[in-house]
């Protein structure tokens, strides 16, 4: 068995964005690198152990991040690297996974849900669409400059820039022939507290982007496809609320209020979560004093004789001949007689562990 390390997708930065299979690695995890200037705090807290450290790599070297995977390696623990968003788009994965490979480390990559596709739910809008844009061109922070030769496909653009550089990227869409009163999105932390999230078009990209102070790298989604539908009209001769049809189909698949899908797979990741930390609290106890001695109680055997004056003690079947009438039926239980002043009990140390050891019943000595 070896050290492994993990590359999670956190999602756009909300908690509760994490997949399943993430936030058990987190759980499982003896060490957390992460931001939390791109991720939320509680995507961490909600699931890390209370015991595993947590390392912030926007404030600290890439260097210690590698003495840490080394430190992974010898003591073959489990680390969790969080990437906002998902770990293939933008996020160095490929020099990561050269540099633990190199240290002798596993390494996993679990997807996570992509700014992009978090930017368009916020809106309610489809990137692709069969009319309209059927493909999808991402742009990262160091190929803003190809923008223009991107924009002549005319579909739909992802583009993350800084948002000091939006004049630059306007210049280059209209240049790739996309006109000024094509759709924009702008998302910045979406999905967070803070998020802003601002429609708009090509021509009004700066000034929106004055507006909201976004100087940082931000997200900008382009094309025709973002387009808001026209408001539908209500006709005026339906009057009140149309009563919902449901097919039996439609009963045999509803739920009660608090069981819905999520609730249940959130559920179940926390019960995962606390049985995962108790085993491992257990075995952490176990590995730390293996060869303890055990108290073991021990019983003096010479201390139960016949019951004293006062104890109620319940005995087997009657002796033949002992009493007037038939034999009576024995108990169907034992009860071992409670003296009515105790004896002192007697306890040694073993150093062998502890077998269990079945219920027995103390044998009642019968009158002679």
């Amino acid at each position: 068995m070896t050290g492994r390390v993990s590359f999670v997708g956190a999602g756009p930065g909300a908690a509760d964005l994490i997949t399943v299979r993430g936030a058990k690695r987190i759980a499982e995890a003896d060490a957390v690198v992460w931001s939390p200037a791109v991720i939320e705090v509680e995507a961490v807290r909600e699931h890390a152990r209370p015991d595993a450290e947590l390392v912030d790599f926007s404030r600290v070297p890439e260097i210690e991040v590698v003495e840490l995977y080394r430190r992974a390696s010898a003591g073959k623990l489990k680390v969790v690297r969080l990437h906002a968003g998902d770990p293939a788009l933008w996020g160095g994965l490929t020099e990561q996974q050269d540099t633990c490979r190199r240290l002798g480390l596993d390494t996993e990559v679990v997807p996570g849900v992509s700014q992009v596709s978090a930017a368009a739910a916020a809106v309610g809008r489809e990137l692709t669409t069969s009319d309209v844009a059927q493909s999808l061109v991402l742009t990262g922070p160091e190929t803003a400059e190809h923008v223009e030769d991107f924009a002549a496909h005319g579909t739909t653009m992802a583009i993350s820039a800084s948002g000091a550089r939006a004049g630059l990227v306007v210049e280059r869409l209209r240049a790739g022939g996309y006109p000024d009163e094509t759709p924009v999105v702008v998302a910045h932390k979406v999905s967070l507290p803070d998020e802003t999230v601002a429609q708009t078009t090509i021509g009004g990209l700066e000034a929106c982007v004055k507006e909201h102070k976004l100087y940082r790298t931000t997200l900008f989604l382009v094309g025709e496809a973002l387009a808001q539908p026209p408001a539908r009209r209500r006709s005026p001769s339906v009057e009140g609320d149309e009563p919902v049809r449901r097919s039996k189909w439609s009963r045999r698949t509803q739920r009660p209020a608090g069981d819905s899908p999520s609730a249940a797979a959130w559920s179940a990741v926390h019960e995962w979560q606390e049985a995962a930390r108790t085993k491992r609290a257990a075995k952490a106890a176990e590995a730390a004093d293996p060869g303890a001695p055990v108290l073991e109680l021990v019983v003096d055997e010479s201390a139960a004789g016949s019951p004293a004056a006062g104890s109620t003690a319940v005995e087997g079947p009657v002796a033949e001949g002992g009493a007037d009438g038939p034999p009576a039926e024995p108990k169907p239980k034992t009860v071992v007689a409670a003296a009515t002043t105790p004896k002192p009990v007697g306890v040694r140390a073993s150093t062998t562990p502890r077998k269990p050891v079945g219920s027995r019943a103390k044998k009642s000595k019968r009158a002679t």
